[in-house]
């Protein structure tokens, strides 16, 4: 950031100067043109007194007289005319200056303006992180060896030195203790400029705030090279360092924190379904009592009845062993689902009220009814309800739904976090995925009926045209 500075104060400095070139050249051209005027207007007088004597050709001396003024006339016409060549030369080379200037004015500009959008860039550039450590905890260690590490430096007197050993009035101990100040101020200076940096680092600034450390560390530098101390050039690596990890520290601690709300959510989730199971296994053994209180009731009639009565009771019994079957495959499907809690549905859907054209969320659940995964994410957060486009059931619904993810990495919506699971693409393009590689069976719904946001736009045109 320093380099760019310095480069940007010359090239502006450069500029000035040329433009000063310029003015200095353009006004030795007006002054030329001038002495040119001033011939003209010279020339000019002495033919009126040429004129003017030849009305005196009596005199004796007329004729020396007008051998004098022309040959004045001719010396200056002469003077006028090598003076012209040298004014009309100078002209042409003014102005090939100017336009070289003119160019050269021209590639600074450019070079300014690359200057600007590189510092511009750096301010807003991606940052490569500069350690790779497994979490929080591990950042936080370094960091502290980092800060350990310069405490030691200054107490060692390494982080600041000076290479001159000064005498005030003779006395070496007070040349100490003025050099002590001074290392001391450099050093506040230098860290309050650091910690202040530190405090506020983000993913927008970190590698301009770099760069500020840098710039800082040579101007104080500068600033105390009369007095013979510097900042060491470790000291200064140190505090990019923990610039560097403070800012990776947080970025991991946010990750972390992210990484538990998702395993909450999935907790929470495993908890709802494992809640839902067990009042659907209530629901249904309470069906299946009363159904087979029913057919037991129902046997018992059977034996009693005459054959008009038996055939409806019969046909009665059939319904009610039809009911006790479907119960029975629920109860199946509830110990599947028990079973194998990776057993889920994976749902493909859409808000263009919300979002916009080609915006899907592909997302999963293990819920019993899918659907109301579905109402929750279209509740309060959005102002528009979702429309599902497609509900795929799977033995394994978080595989199914990373596939889909991983098909698709380089179109979501959000690139930074993963669990905001939108990504920019058509139907078509999900739909080819899906029944190419998992399910060639699953039905998709192509037009989204977004009911609520088609009457708003309704009602809206409406109010529009009334106005």
């Amino acid at each position: 950031m320093a380099l760019f500075d310095f480069l940007k104060h010359k090239e502006f400095a450069e500029i000035y100067s040329l433009k000063n070139k310029i003015a200095l050249l353009e006004k030795d051209l007006d002054i030329s043109h001038e002495r040119e005027d001033k011939l003209i207007s010279e020339i000019s007088i002495l033919r009126d007194e040429r004129d003017k004597l030849l009305k005196y050709k009596d005199i004796s001396d007329v004729y020396d007289e007008k051998k004098r003024i022309l040959r004045e006339i001719e010396e200056a016409k002469e003077d006028f005319q090598k003076e012209e060549r040298e004014n009309k030369c100078n002209i042409e080379n003014l102005k090939k200056d100017i336009n070289e200037l003119l160019k050269e004015i021209e590639d600074k500009k450019k070079q300014v303006i690359e200057l600007d959008n590189t510092i511009l860039l750096q301010d807003y550039g991606m940052y490569s992180p500069m350690y790779d450590f497994a979490d929080s905890e591990m950042y936080k260690d370094r960091l502290d060896a980092v800060r350990t590490e310069q405490k030691n430096m200054i107490l060692w007197k390494t982080a600041a030195t000076c290479s001159t050993n000064w005498t005030i009035n003779g006395s070496e101990a007070q040349g100490r203790v003025m050099t002590n100040q001074n290392i001391k101020q450099i050093l506040r200076c230098f860290n309050d400029e650091c910690d202040m940096l530190i405090s506020k680092v983000k993913f927008n600034n970190i590698t301009a705030f770099i760069e500020k450390i840098r710039k800082s560390y040579d101007i104080l530098n500068k600033m105390n090279s009369k007095n013979a101390v510097s900042i060491s050039y470790e000291y200064l690596e140190l505090k990019v360092q923990e610039l560097q990890l403070a800012y990776e520290y947080a970025q991991k601690k946010q990750k972390e924190k992210e990484e538990q709300r998702r395993i909450r959510e999935q907790m929470r989730e495993e908890a709802r379904l494992q809640k839902e199971i067990e009042e659907a296994r209530k629901d249904i053994e309470k069906e299946q009592k009363h159904y087979t209180n029913a057919l037991l009731k129902l046997n018992k009639q059977l034996g009693e009845c005459d054959d008009v009565e038996k055939e409806i009771l019969l046909e009665k019994k059939s319904e009610i062993e039809q009911h006790l079957s479907d119960l029975d495959i629920a109860i199946k499907d509830i110990d599947y689902r028990e079973a194998n809690k990776r057993a889920g549905y994976v749902y493909i859907i859409s808000n263009i009220g919300s979002f916009g054209e080609n915006i899907y969320k592909i997302g999963m659940t293990r819920r019993l009814d899918p659907m109301e995964r579905v109402d929750e994410l279209g509740d309060a957060s959005v102002p528009f309800k979702f429309d599902v486009h497609a509900m795929i059931f799977s033995d394994d619904a978080p595989t199914l739904e990373t596939a889909l993810h991983h098909a698709f990495d380089n179109k979501k919506v959000n690139m930074i976090n993963g669990r905001r699971e939108f990504f920019n693409v058509t139907l078509e393009e999900i739909e080819e995925v899906v029944k190419a590689n998992y399910d060639k069976t699953v039905e998709f719904i192509k037009i989204p009926q977004a009911e609520q946001y088609r009457e708003s736009q309704k009602i809206i045109e409406q109010l529009n045209l009334a106005q």
